[in-house]
């Protein structure tokens, strides 16, 4: 059947519907199971699903032009130039766009040269590799924050322990180590820049 000389259907809409859903599930697990669920941040999931999905679809209707693998690389080039200027980007969240990116990519340009196993193969090892270090290994998130300090006799070397136990008494934190920045001695006062571990 055509429209205005445009078929309506044809094998490749069922081949993208098929790999749309495979995408789909892999993401949601990358997405909603294994990020979310460890850092219960909902403002990156629809910035992750919405990019995932453009990358698929844009190249899979590139596809059709019979370009080669350079495309895919320059959309990585051109995603990697993205700055988004409200707010600095995490290196984690950033590789998590990495990640969606990259297996969207592969589930769209995947060809007739790459088995149905091998694309569900390659998507459940960047899963499981994901799940390994989230929930294997429970890789602690460390934040860092900045702060004025107004007692410069606890920042002298021999008085860390001083220092370390004034701040977490102050700050009710579990202080990993402590950072000494800039100090001003006519007003008394450090930056000190705390690290953390994030509950």
């Amino acid at each position: 059947m055509e429209f205005l000389n445009i078929p309506l259907f044809d094998d490749d809409f069922y081949k993208m519907s098929f790999r749309f859903l495979i995408n789909l599930t892999f993401l949601t697990l990358i997405i909603r199971w294994l990020y979310y669920s460890k850092t219960k941040r909902k403002d990156y999931l629809f910035t992750f699903y919405m990019i995932s999905f453009i990358v698929f679809f844009l190249c899979f209707t590139l596809k059709k032009f019979e370009l080669d693998i350079g495309m895919a690389l320059g959309l990585f080039a051109i995603f990697g130039i993205i700055r988004y200027r409200t707010d600095a980007i995490n290196i984690k969240e950033m590789t998590y766009l990495f990640v969606v990116i990259g297996v969207s990519v592969m589930n769209s340009l995947a060809n007739r040269k790459m088995s149905l196993t091998e694309i569900i193969i390659a998507n459940s090892i960047i899963v499981l590799s994901i799940a390994i270090i989230e929930k294997v290994w429970h890789l602690k998130h460390e934040i860092s924050k900045e702060i004025v300090y107004e007692n410069v006799d606890n920042i002298k070397p021999q008085n860390y322990n001083l220092l370390k136990e004034d701040l977490e008494e102050r700050t009710g934190l579990v202080i990993n180590n402590i950072k000494i920045g800039n100090i001003d001695f006519l007003r008394d006062t450090a930056v000190l820049t705390i690290y953390y571990y994030n509950k």
